[in-house]
């Protein structure tokens, strides 16, 4: 699956991934009252909201960009029916061609991790038939229980042909809290990067792994040093825009092949209505604006990287 977002990122000429994390107060108003008015104001209502929103947002940036990222959070919120929400955006997701990273964050053991790892990226047994309930192409991990947790992801991405990001340096301010402490010398991050390279050594894909990892584009001098121990990974940028990240910070994530990194902007394109650059919009052109914001981050990480060459 690593082959497919090289090759995506490649054709497009945008690495990048749009977070699709939608929030109530992020839908415009007119399209809230259409499905409230349709489902009431329900748990219902809210995911045929989010739904609709999602749609018109891929419908809006499907052809400049490789990937999205829906953060099942978001759909959780909303119970059964915002699950059922996230299930058809990664549907019609990949209706579209587009690579999509279920934004997870799982890490648990054994049978539990198994669970989680044949749900969202392989396939359950249910009697004489075999069946993929999310079907993600990758998924976020979370490393902290080591090899235990993350082993079964690796044995299904095997199986599968899919792949995952392990959080490694998060993009939050309170993320050194824990991933900077200094163990035997070095930052723990450093030590879980080390572990994600020996990891991905087992998932190769052509001259990358399927094995990945999360580094925030708000620490970009832990990221070029992260660069340097994961040579052959993939790794997802979340933190750009909206948090604070931006095209010149992201240069060192990159390989020399150009390739390496996708960025990730959630709400920064999402809800691109609201900010004033995109405000001639309007709330009732959003999906536009989503689209304009897209190519101005294009823009921003092109020319970044030709400047850093």
């Amino acid at each position: 699956m690593i082959q497919k977002l090289a090759d995506k990122i490649k054709k497009t000429n945008a690495p990048i991934c749009v977070g699709l994390d939608p929030m109530l107060d992020y839908i415009p108003e007119e399209l809230l009252k259409r499905a409230y008015k349709e489902y009431g104001e329900t748990l219902e209502g809210a995911a045929e909201a989010v739904w609709q929103y999602n749609k018109a947002i891929v419908d809006a940036v499907y052809d400049l960009i490789p990937s999205v990222k829906p953060q099942i959070a978001m759909y959780e919120q909303f119970g059964i029916p915002g699950l059922i929400a996230f299930k058809k955006t990664v549907d019609y997701c990949h209706e579209k061609d587009l690579v999509v990273i279920g934004d997870i964050k799982r890490g648990d053991i054994g049978s539990t991790s198994g669970a989680y790892a044949a749900g969202h990226l392989g396939k359950v047994q249910v009697g004489n038939h075999t069946c993929a309930a999310f079907d993600e192409d990758f998924c976020t991990v979370n490393p902290y229980l080591g090899i235990d947790g993350v082993k079964p992801f690796l044995d299904v991405c095997k199986e599968e042909k899919k792949g995952i990001f392990v959080l490694v340096k998060t993009s939050n301010p309170s993320s050194g809290d824990f991933q900077d402490r200094i163990i035997d010398g070095r930052p723990l991050y450093e030590w879980v990067g080390e572990k994600v390279a020996e990891w991905g050594g087992t998932c190769m894909e052509g001259d990358y792994s399927n094995v990945g990892a999360v580094v925030g584009a708000t620490y970009p001098k832990q990221g070029e040093v992260l660069r340097r121990l994961m040579p052959k990974c993939f790794i997802l940028v979340p933190g750009y825009g909206a948090q604070g990240g931006k095209g010149a910070d992201l240069v060192h994530f990159f390989n020399e092949d150009g390739l390496g990194a996708v960025v990730n902007s959630s709400r920064g394109i999402i809800a691109a209505y609201k900010q004033e650059k995109y405000g001639k919009y309007g709330s009732e052109n959003f999906a536009e604006a989503s689209r304009a914001a897209t190519l101005d981050m294009i823009t921003d990480i092109e020319s970044a990287l030709m400047a850093a060459k």
